[in-house]
């Protein structure tokens, strides 16, 4: 089977193309690629109809990576509501049918971020589409490649773990997400939506995931929990800073001081159906390694 993939050329999309191992795959890029085996890529992105047409063409399954991460409320609402639309009117009308939605824990808590929320709504127009369609909510991702966890890293590695206010947090490593996404495009749960981790029962504790961080590096560090009021005074700074191109801003903090990011219980993917491989003291060591290995560490 041909699967079409958006976000290929992220950091979850990127482990996916690792883990397909050559099966034919349709790729969306914004730029020229390097020819991959069993890779077809389209020029284009969310905003391109022609493109999408093209991506969605001969697809027999959709895995929806791309999305908007990081902006203010005109971008997540263009990047993860508008785009959604277009690529399931594409899907419609090339004729495909099985739809793998990549959504966020965010999507549970819509008020308490903007990108929360509109993650929220696009799972409900995937759920909406009369499509043979599967949300997919990861926890937080990590793994060889993603620079969003790099820092914590580092800071295990200097001794000093600085972490958001006190909490919980379900973790699942890249490819076992992309192993899931892999097979829910062949067929299995529709209508519904999943929450995978790393088969750890009610997750880590900042604390935990801290002491964690420092195994995989060969250190003990302290952690310090900030308080709310700090992290959102420091989004306040990064955006002084560096305006638009803020990586803590004040929806991010919104989103780091909430409790609870532990993925529920009856939401996990049956185990007849998946199962997670990789554990948290595993996964994290073989990323600092690869980290390690690129001189990012």
């Amino acid at each position: 089977m041909r699967i079409a993939v958006t976000g290929a050329t992220g950091f979850v999309g990127g482990r996916l193309l690792e883990v397909a191992e050559g099966r034919p795959l349709t790729c969306l890029t914004r730029r020229a690629q390097a020819p991959r085996e069993g890779v077809t890529w389209v020029r284009g992105d969310l905003a391109d109809a022609e493109a999408l047409d093209q991506l969605c063409a001969d697809a027999d399954a959709i895995i929806h990576i791309a999305g908007v991460i990081n902006g203010d409320a005109a971008a997540f609402e263009e990047g993860n509501v508008l785009g959604t639309a277009r690529l399931l009117e594409a899907a419609a009308k090339q004729g495909v049918e099985r739809f793998v939605h990549v959504s966020s824990l965010a999507a549970r808590e819509p008020d308490v971020s903007l990108y929360g929320a509109s993650k929220r709504r696009s799972e409900k127009l995937v759920l909406d589409s009369g499509l043979d369609a599967v949300v997919v909510r990861p926890p937080a991702v990590y793994g060889p490649g993603d620079r969003e966890t790099l820092e914590l890293f580092k800071m295990a590695k200097r001794g000093l773990v600085v972490l958001p206010p006190p909490g919980r947090l379900s973790l699942i490593h890249a490819d076992d997400l992309a192993t899931l996404l892999l097979k829910l495009a062949e067929g299995g749960p529709s209508g519904t939506i999943l929450e995978p981790d790393d088969g750890t029962h009610n997750g880590f504790s900042h604390k935990q995931f801290a002491d964690a961080l420092g195994r995989a590096v060969g250190n003990n560090p302290r952690s310090f929990s900030m308080s709310p009021g700090f992290v959102r005074l420091g989004a306040r700074i990064d955006s002084l800073l560096r305006g638009s191109k803020a990586k803590l801003t004040a929806d991010r903090a919104a989103y780091f001081c909430h409790p609870d990011w532990v993925v529920r219980d009856d939401r996990r993917p049956s185990s007849s159906f998946w199962q997670p491989r990789i554990s948290a003291d595993k996964g994290l060591a073989d990323t600092a390694a690869w980290y390690r290995e690129k001189a990012w560490l």
